[in-house]
């Protein structure tokens, strides 16, 4: 009979986040030997590394680390909630955090590539994919540079760690302000901090639509320019960041916000787990 106990499988599914079944012939096959265990189940990991290639990763977390005149937002996916609010999980989103911010990388791929101690963070993922016994994925990653930051963490459920990440560059000093547009963001969803930034195609597509929906409504000719401005304004007030009507006073944007406040946004970003 093996030589481990009830409490011993828990210790180690804790530790790995690894499920029961596989958890308990690891320590059979390793005779009760915790450490033993753990390298069964990294080298079984690995083989099905491949395997688990095409499964979703609709599950995860978003961590954020600052650094000098940056902070790096990022966004490391699994299959499974238990997996995600897993500690061995979670410590391998601190790391990944950390190598991240510390090259500046603003991609994925420039994450992957960066130094984990001695291997890169992709090994490092796969290497804790495989003992983990999911799929692993780095989705995104950003870097924002500026003044002064705030980063905001929203929990979507109390059980899981944050779902929803923001950062929010600017200049002055009320932080207070700045949070709360942070908090704006994690809601609003804009994807420009301005209607300037976004691409003129977008807005010449959104043109030709709302110009053929108002036609279809039957809206005078004459009028078309009018309301087709308006419905063009209101696009911005979707996907800009200044334009959009400031979710604590709809009578109010972000931008009069900012300014009575006497701070100017200068960036931002914004993760979702799995959107």
């Amino acid at each position: 009979m093996a030589n481990f106990t009830i409490a011993d499988i828990k210790t180690l599914r804790e530790q790995l986040g690894t499920g029961m079944v596989d958890t308990k012939k690891a320590l059979e096959e390793a005779d009760g030997d915790l450490e033993k265990a753990v390298e069964i189940l990294r080298l079984k990991g690995a083989k099905g590394n491949a395997k688990r290639a095409d499964r979703s990763t609709s599950e995860g977390l978003v961590a954020a680390r600052e650094g000098d005149g940056r902070v790096t937002l990022i966004e490391l996916n699994t299959e499974t909630d238990f997996v995600a609010k897993n500690e061995r999980f979670i410590a391998l989103a601190d790391k990944v955090a950390d190598a991240a911010a510390a090259v500046g990388a603003d991609s994925a791929e420039a994450a992957l590539a960066a130094p984990a101690g001695d291997q890169t963070v992709a090994e490092l993922i796969s290497d804790e994919a495989a003992i983990i016994g999911e799929k692993v994925e780095l989705r995104r990653v950003r870097t924002v540079t500026g003044e002064n930051f705030q980063v905001y963490l929203h929990k979507t459920s109390k059980d899981l760690p944050p779902q929803v990440g923001v950062v929010v560059a600017y200049t002055g000093d009320d932080a207070e302000t700045a949070r709360s547009i942070a908090q704006h963001i994690s809601f609003a969803n804009p994807s420009y901090l301005s209607r300037d930034e976004v691409p003129e195609a977008d807005v010449e597509k959104e043109r030709e639509i709302v110009t053929e929906i108002s036609r279809n409504e039957g809206k005078p000719e004459a009028a078309l320019p009018k309301i087709v401005e308006g419905r063009v304004n209101a696009f911005f007030k979707q996907v800009a960041l200044l334009d959009q009507d400031y979710a604590k006073d709809n009578k109010l944007s972000v931008a009069q916000v900012a300014k009575d406040a006497g701070i100017t946004v200068t960036g931002f970003a914004r993760f979702k787990v799995g959107a």
